[in-house]
């Protein structure tokens, strides 16, 4: 049975982390879209992310943490990196950076993972709360459209643990993604961060 409960509800954050924390799989709410959300260091809710999307295993997930020091646990980042990370986090775009070996543990020995802090005050809180990085991915099954707004989570109701209603998602549409694996960096996905004021720095 999935538990309902909307982003603006008394601990809503606390009981989605909780969920989290136990191996459950929660659908929540961001600036971009909506995302699966579980914690990074549990490979077997990593898994039930994939059958659920239908999603090829040779795709990562997306790194999410609440500050840059959670970021690095995962991945390494480049001092010009880091300069572009603090300019445009938290916020709509993600950074794909070379993993540590924590890192290539955790994401079943991936070379690279795109991370990310969202500008999103449930999502803050519920990453402060979780007290660990997750992994997400968008809702949706794989060659889908993301879900932008809750009524399009309805199809994971019965199949996800916990879905958070946070109505509409601000920008409905997917950040912007940039390799910076090696330079020159590398735009990868255009999304809903200015890739002009991106390109000043990139």
């Amino acid at each position: 049975m999935t538990l309902k409960i909307s982003e603006k509800d008394d601990n809503s954050y606390k009981k989605t982390a909780e969920i989290i924390k136990t191996g459950g799989i929660a659908i929540v709410p961001t600036e971009t879209v909506y995302g699966f959300a579980v914690d990074a260091f549990n490979m077997e809710a990593q898994k039930k992310i994939y059958k659920i999307k239908k999603r090829s295993l040779k795709k990562p997930l997306i790194l999410m943490a609440t500050n840059i020091d959670s970021v690095k646990l995962l991945v390494e980042i480049p001092k010009k990196a880091l300069a572009i990370a603090k300019r445009f986090w938290p916020g709509q775009l993600t950074l794909i950076f070379p993993t540590t070996e924590l890192g290539k543990i955790v994401s079943g020995g991936r070379n690279d993972i795109g991370a990310r802090i969202p500008n999103s005050e449930f999502m803050l809180n519920l990453l402060k709360e979780v007290d660990r990085p997750i992994f997400t991915t968008s809702v949706n099954v794989s060659n889908k459209k993301s879900a932008k707004n809750i009524n399009e989570t309805v199809e994971f109701n019965g199949i996800v643990d916990v879905i958070v209603d946070g109505g509409q998602c601000k920008f409905s549409l997917e950040s912007t993604v940039v390799n910076m694996v090696q330079f020159p960096y590398v735009i990868i996905r255009k999304g809903c961060l200015n890739t002009d004021e991106l390109l000043k720095y990139v």
